[in-house]
């Protein structure tokens, strides 16, 4: 029997709306009245290939049946497979595997003040820019520049150092002598989905090499296939000496990475640990999302139906007059002007659309990558109606 009160058992860390899901397929899901929702939010980017998708699911079974979590002190067969292909696909030369975005942007703090105990004179001071989100750990909150985490959980944990983001001249200005790293997102995607400029991204990779210091890439939303690319970076012709991934790396099930390069590899035993890191039932689904990230065909096909959702809801936002669009791939931001992004967000839900706003005046849009035409010219109608349901207009026909 259903608990009435189970909701309210819940600890009241997010609004939810009163839908109750229980089933997933692709890019829809259908709740405990069988309602069939169109799904543009895949989980804030988690589910890359989609809900439920077949690799993942038979991955997962094939694995649970076998062996689920030897404990991190051992070898298993999924943690060392992932480690090969994902250091052999991007370029890297170590790999530890995590649970959670968060725990691999805490990690990459903890290697970078590591490997500044060894070659920067002790130096451990962390240069991050703009409205950054890099997880919810107390390191990692104070390592972003989200306005509401600033009020938050004092006292906090010293060393980070915020400046304007795509601002080069504030960037030099921070790197000193006290500085280990510069760590950025390609993508400031909980900022409202804004891409670090060309010019920036390029120019911060120089500024760290003549300085000395690291340059860690928090790729946890736009890694994975989401930009259009394995990873952000190559869109921009950078190389970091530290990233991170999660999200979309598990499609759906908990599982993170941080990868290192040259000298950055600089863990020794007993400095980095986890019960569930690099468990074997979640390591099996992370290499059956990478293999099928890595298909030929895969990639082009996610920057080609990226381009269909960006000029589609290019076109919305002109009818409506919001824009112009941000983003890369699959993680596109909507800008409002007169509008509240809550307000869009509720009605598209009455349409039977999921989509995510944020802040007050941004809709994010990030489907799976597996998401077809279709699909997109689907939202796109239900997105219309939704924006005029948001103004109290009648609904348009489909």
């Amino acid at each position: 029997m259903r608990d009435p009160l189970a909701g309210l058992r819940l600890m009241r860390t997010v609004e939810r709306p009163p839908q109750v899901f229980v089933r997933g397929q692709g890019s829809w899901l259908w709740d405990a009245d069988g309602r069939a929702y169109l799904d543009f939010t895949q989980g804030w980017a988690v589910n890359s290939l989609g809900h439920s998708p077949g690799v993942v699911v038979e991955a997962l079974k094939r694995q649970a049946e076998a062996l689920i979590n030897p404990g991190p002190a051992f070898y298993n067969r999924g943690m060392l497979k992932l480690a090969s292909r994902l250091c052999q696909a991007s370029g890297s030369d170590q790999v530890y595997f995590l649970n959670s975005g968060a725990e691999a942007n805490e990690g990459a703090i903890k290697l970078a003040r590591k490997w500044g105990q060894l070659h920067r004179g002790g130096a451990y001071g962390i240069v991050t820019a703009g409205n950054s989100f890099h997880g919810r750990t107390l390191a990692t909150m104070s390592a972003s520049g989200k306005p509401a985490f600033q009020a938050l959980f004092e006292p906090k944990v010293p060393g980070f150092t915020k400046v304007p983001f795509n601002d080069l001249d504030a960037l030099h200005a921070a790197v000193d002598d006290s500085v280990v790293a510069v760590m950025l997102e390609p993508v400031q995607g909980e900022a409202g989905v804004i891409p670090a400029t060309l010019e920036y991204l390029q120019g911060a990779e120089r500024l760290c090499r003549e300085r000395g210091v690291l340059l860690i890439l928090d790729e946890v939303q736009t890694g994975i296939g989401r930009c259009g690319a394995l990873l952000a970076e190559d869109l921009y012709g950078v190389r970091a000496d530290i990233i991170t991934l999660g999200k979309g790396l598990g499609g759906g099930v908990p599982l993170a990475a941080l990868l290192a390069r040259g000298n950055a590899c600089c863990f020794e035993p007993g400095e980095q640990g986890g019960t569930y890191h690099g468990n074997a039932l979640m390591t099996a689904a992370g290499l059956a999302v990478l293999n099928t990230v890595l298909e030929p065909g895969f990639l082009e096909q996610v920057r080609d139906v990226a381009q269909h959702l960006r000029e589609g809801l290019a076109r919305v936002a002109r009818r409506h007059g919001h824009g112009p669009l941000r983003g890369h791939g699959l993680l596109i931001g909507m800008p409002l002007i007169e509008q509240r992004a809550d307000a869009v967000v509720r009605a598209a839900l009455d349409e039977g659309l999921l989509i995510n706003g944020l802040a007050s005046d941004c809709l994010r849009f990030s489907p799976a990558l597996t998401v077809s035409h279709a699909n997109v010219d689907e939202m796109l109608k239900r997105l219309n109606r939704a924006f005029a349901l948001a103004r109290g207009k009648h609904k348009e026909p489909a």
